[in-house]
């Protein structure tokens, strides 16, 4: 529910210098995006908020950085995760690109075996 609120409010990226395994993993494949970089890298972003609160903070998800003023931090992220993200791409979006291969498998499945079917509208 966490990372939902989060989005619903606008976020589309959090960052820290550190996250729980089990909301970093929701975030992630909900489409939110954790940045974990150094602590003092964190401090020095709050300090040029609060010195200028109009500092825009860029993440460059395509870049892996983070930038703000003249300072651009790197961030690490996985390639299959990055594309994930970049595609727009949950679960369920995965599976949706795989359709023609799953009709193709449950058109070969023994009639006798469970079978997925699609929703009738």
């Amino acid at each position: 529910h966490a990372v939902w609120a989060l989005q619903n409010y606008g976020f589309k990226a959090v960052i820290s210098s550190r996250f729980a395994d089990i909301f970093r993993g929701n975030s992630l494949k909900g489409g939110l995006l954790t940045v974990i970089i150094d602590q003092s890298d964190v401090e020095n972003i709050w300090a040029a908020i609060e010195a200028d609160p109009t500092t825009q903070i860029t993440v460059d998800l395509d870049t892996r950085t983070v930038s703000y003023n003249s300072t651009v931090l790197p961030f690490e992220i996985d390639d299959y995760t990055r594309w994930r993200l970049m595609e727009g791409l949950d679960d369920i979006g995965l599976t949706l690109k795989e359709t023609d291969s799953i009709d193709s498998f449950e058109g070969k499945r023994a009639s006798y075996k469970p079978k997925t079917l699609p929703i009738k509208k």
